[in-house]
């Protein structure tokens, strides 16, 4: 009965804002666009349409709200007024009772608060729509934050997850485009990311993940996790005192050096992406801050990791050489990859995709990021994506709503900051590392133990070999071990021009590191 006034609930926002007249006005055939007209009759639908649909989303509650936020980040799927629109949702709702907070944590540790912590703020200090925040210190006197899952809320998005599923599926089935936006797909995509911010257990283990990646940076600090006090709804880590990047002012009066600091932000997203392939993948303002401590002086504070994106070798080497063909200019090499990668049909004319990924990208080359907007430049590659059949891949959403979010907060620190230049020589080192004689020696001393087990008992398996096998098949062994020291001088020289070839390779490197640095 509950899902049933709740379907009734969102058709009556869905007509309040116009939402119908949304859709039905994508549609080309001729009595679906009059029939837009008439359901307009007697209506305000004067706002713009992604206006409508970002109240509507807040009016709906914090589910739609952290939906419309995901979708946000779809601008291959969305025209742009809906997509800017979208990402104008603030993930802040009102905080639940504190009390309700309290009885969850006592429910999770199964005694009293009292007995738990040494001193508990019952004021949170953030909330967000899928969690609040409470500073505490524990009995022994550390300071630590308690994140609290908001009550009831699998049940509540279970419901409208549902319904979001049926809706996903009459769209693709009733628009002609349904099948392209893939609507299911997208739905689906966020189950996973909602479902995933639901086990802070979860959260906790990827910010330790994080935190053991990023230790040896000295430009990221990640809280620590209280393990003993960590639980699937109740998460509790060390406190983290900074200044919210948003206040540009504050950190400028404070001396904080804003070019390195957006600098620093490059390098910390390309350091996770390329050499960990595990990244921070929710990097908006609200969960950056900067330390303003005398020992930590500058450095950035990454909180909030229920989202992170993962990349796969192969993953990162393919954006690697894209990036590398990009930042040279090569967009013959871009197009090539496209299509060996299997993103664009076998079929697509090289020349034909190259010419059109030069039109996207050349005329924002050499400028500071002031004069340019990536997400103008995302934009302009999906409606070329569209036009070569390009399929989106799922692994590389995450990326490139993190990337968007590197763009603007580098926009807001440093206006003058070019994101090309910067990130162009980390892009050249990592190759490097990738193609030269230490990552050969890393993969060779990684088969090491393999080997070392196999090679001992090659006798044993050759005498068994012997014993299993007829007689007749001796003399075909006897011929191959004459064809065998026929061909040792020829082993010889190749074991010896190997030798040779990685001391080449060697040599090579540290030309090119003193090339690079």
């Amino acid at each position: 009965m509950s899902r049933i006034f709740r379907g009734i609930f969102i058709i009556w926002t869905v007509l309040r804002f116009g939402l119908d007249e949304l859709v039905l006005s994508s549609f080309e055939k001729p009595w679906i666009r009059l029939l837009t007209r008439i359901v307009s009759v007697g209506r305000n639908l004067r706002a713009p349409r992604g206006m409508r649909l970002r109240e509507a989303l807040e009016s709906l509650g914090p589910i739609f709200v952290k939906f419309g936020q995901v979708m946000s980040t779809r601008r291959d799927l969305l025209p742009t007024d809906i997509a800017d629109e979208l990402a104008r949702l603030q993930d802040r709702v009102p905080p639940f009772d504190s009390a309700i907070a309290i009885a969850i944590i006592e429910k999770a540790f199964g005694r009293p608060l009292a007995q738990i912590f040494g001193t508990f703020d019952s004021v949170p200090v953030a909330s967000a729509s899928i969690a609040q925040v409470h500073f505490a210190t524990l009995p022994d006197g550390r300071e630590v934050a308690v994140k609290v899952l908001r009550p009831n809320m699998k049940p509540a998005i279970e419901k409208d997850l549902a319904l979001m599923h049926m809706m996903a599926g009459w769209v693709e089935r009733a628009s002609a485009d349904g099948k392209r936006l893939k609507p299911r797909e997208v739905v689906a995509e966020f189950d996973k990311y909602l479902h995933d911010e639901l086990d802070l257990l979860r959260e906790a283990a990827n910010a330790a993940q994080l935190r053991r990646n990023m230790q040896n940076l000295d430009l990221v600090m990640i809280p620590e996790m209280v393990w003993d006090f960590c639980m699937p709804d109740v998460m509790v880590m060390q406190r983290m005192k900074g200044v919210p990047i948003s206040q540009i002012q504050r950190l400028r009066d404070a001396g904080v050096d804003m070019k390195k600091l957006a600098r620093d932000g490059v390098t910390i997203f390309f350091t996770q992406v390329f050499r960990d392939g595990f990244f921070h993948a929710d990097m908006h303002p609200g969960n950056i801050q900067v330390s303003l401590e005398t020992a930590t002086f500058g450095r950035y504070i990454s909180l909030d990791f229920g989202i992170v994106g993962t990349l796969t070798e192969i993953d990162k080497e393919y954006l690697a050489q894209n990036f590398s063909a990009f930042f040279q200019r090569d967009y013959k090499r871009v197009a090539e990859l496209h299509i060996e990668s299997g993103w664009v049909p076998a079929s697509t004319r090289v020349d034909e995709l190259e010419a059109a990924i030069r039109a996207c990208c050349e005329p924002y080359f050499d400028r500071p990021l002031r004069e340019i907007s990536l997400g103008l430049v995302l934009m302009r590659l999906f409606q070329t994506s569209r036009r070569f059949h390009v399929e989106i891949q799922p692994q590389l959403v995450l990326l490139q709503k993190t990337l968007l979010n590197i763009e603007g907060l580098g926009r807001e620190l440093d206006p003058d900051l070019d994101l090309w230049s910067t990130a162009k020589p980390f892009l050249e080192k990592w190759m490097l590392e990738q193609v030269g004689p230490e990552k050969l020696l890393a993969q060779l001393k990684a088969e090491a133990p393999a080997y070392a087990k196999l090679l001992p008992g090659l006798p044993r398996l050759l005498s068994q070999y012997l014993k299993d096998r007829p007689a007749s098949h001796h003399r075909e062994l006897l011929e191959l071990l004459a064809e065998q020291k026929r061909t040792n001088k020829l082993l010889q020289g190749i074991i010896y021009g190997g030798t040779g070839f990685l001391l080449g390779l060697i040599v090579m490197q540290v030309v090119m590191k003193v090339h690079i640095f």
